[in-house]
């Protein structure tokens, strides 16, 4: 999970506990820039006159909503005292640096430095796990970026994410999770998502997204874009149920009459039932045949074509259930 902009750091520890306590979430994610490294001059200097704006120019903006090291310091400590993951986007590499002091669990590679190939090499050598989320990227690109962190660090993964907020159906391609599957095997492949409510991240699990991302915030109606392409605690609630419930549904790829399925069966599970009365010796045709829900229960309906050809070893009578006892096997 990773949380948007918000006012002030409090707004941020409130996110820590709510995520883990209220929510059932495994990791607090946040965004840590080093602002005159990830921006250049005149970025920082261009001026911002959206209805967003904390700032006259982009880098007041940035500036305005950018904790400290201390501020980050603090978000840890405390997403350790609440017993929750915490670690953050490293948006450019002195961000990298400040975090793998700061001795997070894993490295976010946020879409936008995905194609960055300097800033995974030296992120991928600090040796911690990566995840690596894809928007904005081709499948080209893609494996150049597996064949770069492979050799270094074999720890990552793929998020398959669309970088637009909020995020339109028509624009998600979850198959794109299938195809990552197929393109690199041995690596877990994940989903991270800036749709409006939970339907589209759950069928990304269902599809086998290993690691699932949302933004979150504690008001879609605050000031700030990414907000309404988030989720509220009580939709993140909902969320991770349903992951831990698909999760669960997930199961067994064999597919075999269950125990939990035996009730059923034995109530309506079907028989091979005689369609005519069979005198004893007669020879097995199908058209003496037919199936129903029998009592006792006999041979099961899948055998139907083997039973032709068998001999009654006495008399059935019409309707009755055929059973082993009443037909034996002829010799070719």
């Amino acid at each position: 999970v990773t949380a948007p902009c918000s006012h002030w750091a409090g707004v941020r520890l409130a996110h820590c506990a709510q995520l883990r306590g209220d929510c059932g979430a495994d990791c607090a994610k946040f965004q840590k820039s080093e602002l005159e490294y990830k921006f250049n001059k005149k970025a920082l200097e261009r001026p911002y006159t959206s209805k967003h704006s904390w700032g006259k120019t982009y880098g007041e903006h940035k500036r305005h909503l950018e904790f400290s090291h201390d501020q980050y310091r603090e978000l840890k400590k405390y997403a350790e005292e609440v017993g929750i993951f915490f670690t953050a986007s490293g948006m450019d590499e002195m961000a990298v640096e400040f975090l793998h002091e700061l001795d997070v669990p894993f490295f976010k590679v946020g879409s936008g430095d995905t194609n960055n190939f300097p800033y995974l090499e030296k992120t991928a050598k600090k040796g911690r796990p990566m995840v690596i989320s894809s928007g904005m990227q081709s499948m080209n690109t893609m494996h150049q970026v597996y064949q770069i962190v492979k050799p270094i660090n074999p720890n990552f993964c793929f998020l398959q994410c669309t970088s637009a907020y909020p995020l339109q159906p028509e624009d998600v391609n979850l198959r794109v999770i299938s195809a990552y599957q197929s393109a690199f095997p041995d690596i877990p492949i994940g989903y991270s998502g800036h749709e409006t409510g939970i339907a589209i991240s759950v069928a990304a699990v269902a599809l086998g997204a290993k690691v699932v991302e949302r933004h979150v915030t504690l008001d879609k109606t605050w000031k700030g874009s990414d907000h309404q392409a988030s989720l509220e605690p009580k939709e993140l609630a909902e969320l991770v149920k349903a992951i831990r419930t698909v999760e669960k549904a997930m199961g067994s790829p064999i597919k075999q009459l269950l125990p939990c399925e035996m009730a059923c069966n034995e109530k309506l599970g079907k028989s091979v039932v005689a369609k005519v009365t069979i005198p004893e010796g007669t020879v097995l045709t199908l058209d003496m045949l037919t199936v129903k829900v029998g009592e006792p229960k006999g041979f099961a309906p899948e055998t139907i074509f083997d039973l032709v050809g068998q001999k009654a070893k006495t008399t059935i009578e019409e309707d009755e259930t055929i059973t082993e006892q009443a037909v034996k096997k002829v010799k070719c």
